[in-house]
């Protein structure tokens, strides 16, 4: 078994397998542009992050229903418990789908049918976080809050994704002053095709609690600094990152660089069917390439709980914390 780990940068749309999307496709009469599976893993071949997400939305057309919802959290629910996730804190996109026709409440309560049972089903706890399209307006931002309201009982967080550049956090303060007056947490993407000085926007006009990505950061040593001094979680997304050009290569990743400078970096799998690789995938990915040893890997396990949204429930992070601390890595062939 993989070592127990928090996922908590995991868009559920993006996990999205070409199998399943053929598979809702024809249980919904969506014609997809492509003859087979193979031929759409051979669209998986991505420029650059808008490159990416021109056929991420493209593919949302097939998920129209509550059951499609609950098969796409649930399959990957199923993957990540078998890649040692033990507690995952899942993004959506609801404009996405408001602009498709599909209500808020189709997708709340179909991501929930499986979230609800998860931790029975596939012994993963959850927790939701509503993300925001960066690219579209502060004002549908907002109507996307309101709409959220009668469920957020069952949404933790709000977030920010979507197309960076040319969309800088400060657009979203009213929103996500509305949101922190609602009690919810708050998150945004920052620094993987935008500059460090978004992630110092996000930090002091949005308040977030953690920086999605985050990659950039290491251009600036004085909010290097005040990342480690504040213990401001990253969530870094290794193969996203290569598959999107953030970096050349995996080697070239500065993830070892961020751990030496104290930063609190965890390791997640963004968009998991798009960019070749769930959670475990990526732990695997940056100890084979960047000769990460077992001790670095527990740390960013540890990283991964700590920097969890369970306030409500230390009972619990102190139980996983356990697990990390008690797992035993095998050995090296």
């Amino acid at each position: 078994m993989p070592v127990p780990k928090a996922e908590l940068h995991l868009h559920v749309e993006g996990t999205l397998e070409p199998e399943l999307a053929f598979a809702l496709a024809a249980r919904n009469g969506v014609d997809l542009p492509y003859a087979d599976t193979d031929a759409l893993r051979e669209a998986y071949r991505f420029q650059d992050l808008q490159s990416f997400l021109n056929l991420y939305y493209e593919l949302m057309a097939v998920l129209r229903t509550e059951r499609d919802f609950e098969d796409l959290a649930d399959a990957y629910l199923a993957r990540a418990a078998a890649q040692g996730v033990r507690h995952a804190e899942i993004f959506f996109d609801p404009q996405a789908h408001t602009a498709r026709g599909v209500g808020m409440n189709t997708v709340v309560d179909g991501l929930w049918r499986a979230l609800g049972r998860s931790e029975e089903t596939h012994g993963v706890s959850t927790r939701l976080i509503m993300c925001f399209l960066r690219d579209e307006s502060a004002e549908s931002a907002l109507a996307t809050l309101d709409a959220a309201k009668p469920h957020l009982d069952r949404i933790t967080g709000v977030g920010l994704d979507s197309a960076e550049v040319g969309h800088p956090p400060a657009k979203f303060r009213e929103v996500y002053e509305a949101a922190a007056a609602l009690g919810l947490r708050r998150v945004a993407h920052a620094g993987e095709e935008g500059p460090p000085e978004y992630i110092t926007e996000a930090l002091d006009v949005l308040g977030v609690e953690r920086v999605d990505h985050g990659l950039r950061c290491v251009e600036d040593p004085a909010l290097v600094e005040r990342l480690v001094r504040d213990r401001i979680p990253l969530t870094l997304c290794p193969l996203s990152n290569v598959r999107l050009r953030a970096v050349d290569t995996l080697a070239a990743h500065p993830l070892p660089a961020m751990l030496d400078a104290g930063l609190l970096c965890t390791v997640n799998s963004d968009d998991p069917a798009y960019f070749g690789g769930y959670a475990g995938d990526n732990f695997d990915a940056v100890r084979d390439t960047l000769g990460l040893g077992p001790e670095r890997l527990r740390e960013l396990a540890r990283n991964s709980f700590l920097a969890a949204f369970l306030d409500d429930d230390e009972e619990r992070r102190g139980r996983y914390l356990a697990e990390v601390e008690a797992y035993v890595f095998p050995q090296s062939p």
